[in-house]
């Protein structure tokens, strides 16, 4: 899998303690509706970063040795461009008997990628964060990811 970073032991995207898997890839969708430069991302600084390939097996075996996380969370950039990598990583957990939960922070709306949803849909303990980044919004709560978001149209959900 091709990814900008790995960070170990996060604690700000999920409720439990969670590897963090910054993908590569955006399509910068929630600067360009609202006519913002992409540069006001917060993630914009990992396009600069350097693209590292990562075998699912190395992600696993740094997972599985870490006695404190609990979760693998994939954001940073756009995971749902690098679909086909991110379910493979899960299916790899999954064939090596590692049902932990997978986060996605996506900022497509669920209508958006219901082919996608569908094929996560099938495998275990996966949770979706829906949404685009709105600016000038107050942050909320969301109950299912245990962390607060920056806008009030983005929810995580459990999907399987």
């Amino acid at each position: 899998m091709k990814v900008k970073a790995i960070i170990e032991e996060d604690y700000t995207n999920y409720k439990l303690p969670c590897m963090m898997i910054a993908t590569t890839k955006c399509d910068w969708k929630c600067c360009i509706e609202v006519g913002l430069p992409t540069t006001t991302c917060q993630n914009n600084p990992l396009v600069q970063a350097k693209t590292i390939d990562v075998s699912a097996d190395e992600i696993f075996r740094r997972y599985i040795s870490n006695p404190i996380t609990k979760a693998v969370c994939f954001g940073g950039l756009e995971p749902i461009l690098q679909f086909d990598e991110i379910v493979e990583v899960i299916k790899y957990f999954r064939e090596h008997g590692c049902d932990d939960k997978f986060v996605i922070y996506t900022g497509y709306d669920a209508k958006e990628i219901t082919d996608q949803i569908e094929v996560l849909r099938k495998l275990k303990n996966i949770i979706i964060k829906f949404g685009r980044y709105i600016p000038n919004q107050e942050p909320h709560y969301d109950e299912v990811l245990g962390v607060d978001l920056a806008s009030n149209n983005q929810r995580g959900k459990v999907i399987s």
